[in-house]
């Protein structure tokens, strides 16, 4: 029972969690030719999500948070490589096709994490999960038909290693659960803006841009990193497959944020894009019912 009370609160926060990381692909959209500036884009991206991280845990343990670097261990070293890489694939992505193909290839992320916990971490798959996932793998084949001829296969392809990594992250955060979560962050935001450094220079191409570019760059880093904050936190209460299917909400709200008309994006989706949208949104209410009526036949 105490299992179940402390899951309740972990789901909203998953939740919330998903909505910070659904509003990049509206700050991306807002970036003058992101496509021409996405390696330095990654560079200012992943080092103020370092910078945050660090800032962080120096409030919350004061020069204590130093020491968690040592204690990273594999899982963190693995963990944040994963997650560096999601986050170059992701901007890669969302850089060269539509925002609704970029969320269409993150979506497949519970698909992904619950093969490779179970392949690591023998973790099972729980029937009222199983469904929600089923469920909103229907949706994602609605998404699917939208896909032909909108995006490229870069596009394609770094959408779904952007699901991989993140996928690959949330096992490792499962893997070993005394790891300094946090720290394993900053590490991905610091991989990710050195990795991003090191194509700059080798094509001898510029690392500042426009004022606006870096200051959205930044402002996208802080949604990352309070997201991963939230997210890595509560990894501890959920398997890895619940994780990543609460996540979703980031794919329905990257969908949404690029439509409303409010922000002059206008990236209208289609029929079978709200359909799916909505499949999805079902399956996410199904799993919550699904744990409330858990947690009351336990109580």
């Amino acid at each position: 029972m105490n299992n179940i009370v402390k899951n309740s609160p972990a789901v909203l926060i998953i939740l919330i969690a998903g909505l910070f990381w659904s509003f990049g692909p509206l700050v991306v959209r807002n970036i003058d030719d992101a496509n021409s500036i996405a390696w330095q884009y990654l560079f200012f991206r992943g080092t103020a999500i370092f910078l945050v991280l660090n800032l962080y845990l120096f409030c919350s343990e004061g020069k204590k948070f130093l020491n968690n670097y040592y204690r990273v261990g594999l899982s963190g070293l693995i963990g944040g490589v994963c997650l560096g890489i999601g986050m170059i694939a992701f901007i890669l992505s969302i850089t060269t096709t539509t925002a609704a193909i970029s969320m269409l290839m993150l979506a497949a992320m519970p698909f992904i994490a619950s093969i490779l916990a179970y392949i690591f971490l023998r973790e099972k798959i729980s029937f009222p999960t199983l469904t929600a996932i089923s469920i909103a793998a229907i949706g994602v084949i609605f998404l699917a038909f939208d896909s032909k001829g909108e995006g490229t296969l870069f596009g394609l392809v770094n959408g779904l290693l952007s699901s991989l990594g993140f996928a690959g992250f949330t096992v490792t955060l499962r893997w070993r659960k005394n790891t300094p979560k946090f720290t394993t962050v900053a590490i991905a935001g610091i991989f990710c803006s050195i990795f991003a450094l090191c194509v700059i220079l080798l094509t001898n191409d510029n690392v500042f841009v426009s004022v606006k570019s870096s200051s959205l760059s930044a402002l996208h880093g802080f949604l990352v990193c309070s997201g991963l904050i939230l997210y890595s936190a509560k990894s501890k209460y959920l398997p890895a497959a619940e994780l990543t299917l609460l996540s979703l909400t980031e794919v329905l709200g990257g969908i949404f944020w690029v439509w409303l008309p409010l922000f002059g994006i206008n990236e209208v989706p289609t029929t079978n894009t709200l359909i799916g949208g909505a499949i999805i949104s079902f399956s996410i209410i199904f799993y919550a019912y699904s744990s409330k009526r858990k947690m009351v036949r336990y109580s």
